[in-house]
């Protein structure tokens, strides 16, 4: 079972598998973030003529709770271009906005000789002691993701996360099948248990500076930090198995209880 299923042009119902982890009767916004990115590769493929553009960078606000019921998706294009394309998508339920996406979409382009980064890289997979999530949270989407992880404290790990849960039962890019686990990443090293402390995230960016490699683990090299007026910020580095291809960045705001 993936975790949306179509039911019409436009309107998609989670499965069991998109159960949240702060609240199991709402949706983790995990999987709803690849929704949109894969919409909006198909819309753009869909109008496309010659080569298409790839997905530069990705900038998420979620804007309030969706619930665990058929919701719908609107896109639009906010700067066409031949190189350069800016998209917007939005997930809604009766008509109050949740999740909303604006992606820049660039040209292609052969720069082989020019590829380098200085992240370092993270240990494999088979490096890293297994660990379960689901001690920490609760929900459908956590209870189908597996993790290995190396903590050094809490708000800081590298870890593996890999699913075999589909996004979709179609065809869907690496891109948007790596961007279905991504939003994990501010669970993972807590800093403080969150039955004691609420840190939700308000958005997630990504930026890319290549294609993630189809199927296999998601790599994370994350740091999550608080600061003494409510917000925070969950830091992290993306890997596939070939090495690091981009970055990540989630404003949280923390809220604690009692």
């Amino acid at each position: 079972m993936p975790y949306f299923e179509r039911l019409d042009e436009g309107v998609y119902r989670p499965t069991e598998h998109v159960s949240g982890a702060w609240n199991s009767r709402e949706q983790h916004i995990a999987p709803a973030i690849g929704l949109l990115a894969h919409l909006v590769e198909r819309d753009h493929l869909a109008r496309r003529d010659g080569d298409p553009l790839v997905l530069g960078r990705l900038s998420y606000d979620i804007l309030g709770t969706l619930p665990l019921e058929p919701c719908e998706v609107e896109l639009r294009v906010l700067r066409p271009g031949r190189t350069i394309e800016l998209v917007e998508a939005r997930l809604s339920h009766g008509g109050r906005a949740g999740l909303v996406l604006r992606a820049w979409l660039v040209a292609a382009g052969e720069t082989t000789h020019l590829a380098g980064t200085t992240f370092p890289a993270l240990p494999a997979p088979d490096a890293l002691p297994e660990w379960d999530p689901s001690r920490v949270w609760p929900g459908g989407f956590i209870a189908g993701v597996r993790l290995r992880r190396e903590q050094d404290e809490p708000g800081r790990a590298r870890f593996w996360a890999r699913t075999d849960v589909p996004l979709l039962d179609e065809p869907v890019s690496a891109t948007a099948t790596a961007l279905r686990l991504v939003d994990i990443a501010n669970g993972m090293t807590v800093r403080e248990d969150p039955r004691a402390v609420h840190f939700p995230n308000l958005d997630l960016t990504a930026h890319l500076f290549r294609t993630p490699e189809p199927g296999g683990w998601l790599g994370f090299d994350t740091t999550v930090s608080f600061g003494p007026g409510g917000l925070g910020v969950t830091s992290s580095r993306l890997h596939d198995e070939r090495g690091p291809f981009g970055t990540l960045a989630q404003s949280l705001t923390v809220r604690p209880l009692g």
